[in-house]
């Protein structure tokens, strides 16, 4: 049976992309700044960033830069994977302590 630790690859690629997905968000947010017609990041793409797993990094990016903030379909789906991603973790580590 595989222990916590033993899913570091797991762990440390979560951990890679919630810094990528925070980095495209302060990137996004830079770029609307200074409005001299460079490409932004889709908002789809954004969105899509948080539910490949960097949930935590849309979240700061969300809120730490004060992107999107008022726009409902972040406020709705950035949280919704927030607690998808945490009840997946939640039940993997279950599973492996044993719970079930």
């Amino acid at each position: 049976m595989e222990t916590i630790a033993e899913l570091w690859p797991l762990w440390a690629a979560l951990g890679l992309m919630n810094l990528v997905t925070f980095i495209v968000y302060a990137y996004d947010k830079h770029i609307a700044r200074q409005n001299r017609g460079k490409r932004r990041v889709p908002e789809r793409t954004l969105i899509l960033l948080s539910f490949l797993g960097g949930f935590l990094g849309a979240l700061l990016g969300m809120f730490l830069c004060r992107h999107k903030t008022k726009h409902a379909k972040f406020l709705i789906l950035v949280p919704l994977s927030v607690i998808l991603w945490a009840a997946g973790i939640g039940a993997l580590i279950a599973h492996l302590l044993g719970a079930f």
